[in-house]
Parts: structure tokens; C-alpha cells; sequence
């Protein structure tokens, strides 16, 4: 296979479908780590594992045995908006194949968090059925953005040679995730959102102050005049980042 003929491959519905299941089977087959639709653990030998089987099954073996530069791949505890990221080098038009370098990065969190809402959770478009799936599909959008960097040297999935890719390659309508994100899970499960007021405790005080963004825990804004924050009126704050189920609305 050709790298031009990356670019240009195209299955039918019903083959995206069983040769995604093919790879779903195989990688639950083959990890120690996975044992079934929801994902508790994971290491980045899982994601390799992923990509070896997404190599084999939609892209021939292409990346074993003709991509000539490097491949990595990472799990990350702090991305809590974004469900996945391709890193690649900036200079990436003047490099050599063999210095081509690419990052294929997860979100663990919005993985962890997939079962803690019960409503539909659809990722490019495609409803999931449990966070295996939505990795599966998390992981194809990388890949188009690997393939179209690999072929084009830049992407973006805002144009259509991306979408037309994510459509022939792997049948995705949309580019984006539902998936369950900190601020709504803080919501339906403890009834905060940003711009409440709230207080905790810390160091044997009470604070009070304003929820300002929320991601593994919350931002709180509290006044203090002595504070290195300061807002438009010039008012002085103090930050703290609080675990959720320490709060208590006021």
C-alpha cells in the first residue's frame, strides 16, 4: 500500500461496522488490562495495542511497515474538555519522513466519568454504547488527523478532506464528543455549577466564595484583600482548587 492511498481509502457502512467490532474483540482478547465495555484501567500499551489493530484492519499494515518516523502514545489525567489530541511537530512541512513524529494523546478522565451519567453519550456522531466504544471512536478521529498530517503535513477537522475522511474511513457524521464532562456530572450530582456561592473547610477555617471553573475539582474564588487575584472593580481573591463533594452551596 501506498501513502498516497491513505487518503483515498473507503469502506461501506457494514464493513466500518464489523471491522470495528473485529478490533474491539481483539483488543479485549489481547489487553490485560481491559476486560470488558467499561473501562476502569488502562496504560498507554493498551493505546499501542489499539493502533496495531486499526493498522491492521483499515490500514493494511501501512504504519508497520512503511511509515518511517515515530509513533507515541499517552494518557492524560488533565484534559477534561478535550477527548483526545494529536501532537505533532510545528516545523512538520520541513522535516524529513524519518523525523515525522506524532503523539497520540486520551483523555482518561472523560473515560473514568463515562457511566456517571445515564443519557446518551455519542461521539462523532455516532451513539456508544459504553466508554470501550467511545475510546474506539475517540481514537478513529485521531487517526484521520494522523493520516491527514502523515499525507498533507496539516489537518483540521473543521475542513472537508478531514470529514471526507472521517466518513469514507470510519462512517463519522460529526467531529466532537458527548460525553460526560466535570461541569455537568458537578450539576446532576452535587447541584453545583459555575457562579455559585459556596463554602468548605481548609486548615481548620471556612471559606466562602464563587465557583469559578470546574474540572477534577473546583475553582473557588474567595475574597481577600490581602488576595493576588483581583477582578474589573479591582476587588482582591485568594484561589483554591476543592475536591466537589467538599462543598456546600450557601
Amino acid at each position: 500500500m501506498l501513502k498516497s492511498d491513505l487518503s483515498s481509502l473507503q469502506y461501506p457502512p457494514a464493513e466500518i461496522h464489523a471491522k470495528r467490532e473485529e478490533v474491539r474483540r481483539a483488543l479485549l482478547q489481547s489487553s490485560p488490562h481491559l476486560n470488558g465495555g467499561r473501562i476502569t484501567r488502562i496504560l498507554e500499551s493498551d493505546l499501542k495495542l489499539l493502533f496495531d489493530l486499526y493498522d491492521q484492519l483499515f490500514f493494511y499494515d501501512y504504519f508497520r511497515d512503511q511509515f518511517p518516523g515515530q509513533l507515541l502514545f499517552s494518557l492524560s489525567a488533565r484534559m477534561t474538555k478535550t477527548a483526545g489530541q494529536t501532537i505533532y511537530p510545528r516545523n512538520l512541512k520541513e522535516l524529513f519522513p524519518h523525523k515525522e513524529r506524532y503523539e497520540l494523546r486520551i483523555s482518561v478522565i472523560l473515560l473514568f466519568s463515562y457511566e456517571k451519567l445515564d443519557r446518551d453519550k455519542a461521539v462523532n456522531g455516532i451513539k456508544t454504547r459504553d466508554s470501550l466504544e467511545a475510546l474506539q471512536l475517540v481514537f478513529e478521529h485521531e487517526l484521520c488527523h494522523l493520516i491527514e498530517l502523515h499525507c498533507f503535513k496539516e489537518t483540521s477537522c473543521r475542513q472537508k478532506r478531514f470529514q471526507a475522511l472521517a466518513v469514507n474511513l470510519f462512517g463519522h457524521t460529526e467531529s466532537g464528543h458527548r460525553l460526560p464532562l466535570m461541569a455537568e456530572i458537578a450539576t446532576a450530582k452535587y447541584g453545583l455549577s459555575v457562579g455559585d456561592r459556596v463554602s468548605f473547610q481548609a486548615e481548620g477555617e471556612t471559606f466562602s466564595g464563587v465557583i469559578s471553573r470546574i474540572t477534577r475539582r473546583a475553582t473557588i474564588m474567595v475574597p481577600d484583600k490581602n488576595g493576588p487575584y483581583r477582578d474589573q472593580e479591582g476587588r482582591r481573591y485568594c484561589k483554591f482548587y476543592v475536591p466537589l463533594h467538599l462543598l456546600q452551596k450557601s
